[in-house]
């Protein structure tokens, strides 16, 4: 079968530091993006700030507007495409996690609540004061990776963790409950379970299984999703199971029965049901709409 594909870091030719790429978003639009297939997604963590044009980002499938001050944070493995307008300008940067580590060994960079999970928002939108603030400092790192000075490395990475600070704070006031502190046992519990999920979705669907694994109660575990995601543990486990699917659709383009089994639905018709009750269409409804569109 045909797998989404994995972007690395060093695809993205620039000079400058390795594990790292920083440029305006109509350059890279035009030298580094233009010949990419979609879907795809990145095994490194990425920032894109929007202060020009319009459109539509969709993340693992979820649709997000595209305006001045659009800010979006991906965790390695989201797939994601985006249909912008002719005018679009901003700032991107990508660094991979050992970027990262080398500098902030004691801070794991999915204690910022873009980074928490695969269900934590990625988007935020940034107004006046705040979009002058973030563009200045994407700004000075795209300036100090041109640049060749001493302690070039150290700046940008401080420069970034400026970033991931600012914007938590402007994370913070527009989703309250899901920056909550992430120190406490429920989150870190709960990136156990996601953890898990994604090794065992296609072949473990049980609540309860998952509990046990943690070597906690089916209804503690409950709790946990409950209080961090807003969801139940079954709806944590059938989400990632129809993020697959609608990946799998996209690159299989038929064989719908066979795309149900592998995910471990030998009963395509039982499949085809809870695809449609958890997202408003069928299989072939979705993949028809999502190619017209």
């Amino acid at each position: 079968m045909k797998k989404t594909a994995i972007l690395d870091i060093s695809q993205f030719k620039q000079t400058g530091l390795e594990d790292f790429y920083v440029n305006t978003l109509e350059d890279h639009l035009i030298t580094s993006h233009k010949d990419i297939a979609l879907p795809h997604k990145h095994n490194f963590y990425l920032a894109i700030l929007f202060t020009h044009g319009s459109g539509i980002h969709e993340i693992d499938f979820t649709v997000y507007d595209v305006k001045p001050g659009s800010l979006f944070f991906l965790n390695p493995g989201q797939t994601h495409h985006w249909e912008l307008s002719p005018d679009t300008k901003g700032y991107i940067f990508f660094h991979t996690q050992a970027f990262y580590n080398l500098y902030y060994t004691q801070n794991q960079i999915n204690n910022f609540p873009f980074f928490y999970s695969m269900h934590s928002s990625p988007c935020i939108y940034l107004k006046d004061e705040e979009l002058e603030d973030v563009t200045l400092l994407f700004k000075r790192i795209l300036k100090e990776n041109s640049r060749d000075e001493i302690l070039k490395k150290h700046r940008i990475i401080n420069l970034v963790q400026y970033v991931y600070i600012e914007c938590t704070r402007i994370y913070a006031r527009q989703n309250p409950v899901a920056a909550l502190d992430t120190h406490n046992s429920y989150y870190s519990k709960f990136l156990k379970l996601e953890e898990l999920v994604n090794q065992y979705f296609i072949s473990e669907k049980s609540p309860a299984a998952y509990a046990e694994m943690m070597h906690i109660t089916p209804k503690h575990l409950n709790r946990i999703t409950q209080a961090v995601a807003g969801k139940t543990t079954s709806d944590i486990i059938t989400d990632r199971v129809l993020l697959e699917a609608k990946k799998e659709l996209i690159l299989q383009q038929d064989n719908f029965a066979g795309i149900s089994e592998m995910l471990g639905y030998e009963d395509y018709a039982y499949f085809s049901r809870l695809f449609k009750k958890k997202t408003g269409e069928t299989p072939s409804e979705f993949l028809n709409r999502y190619m017209k569109g």
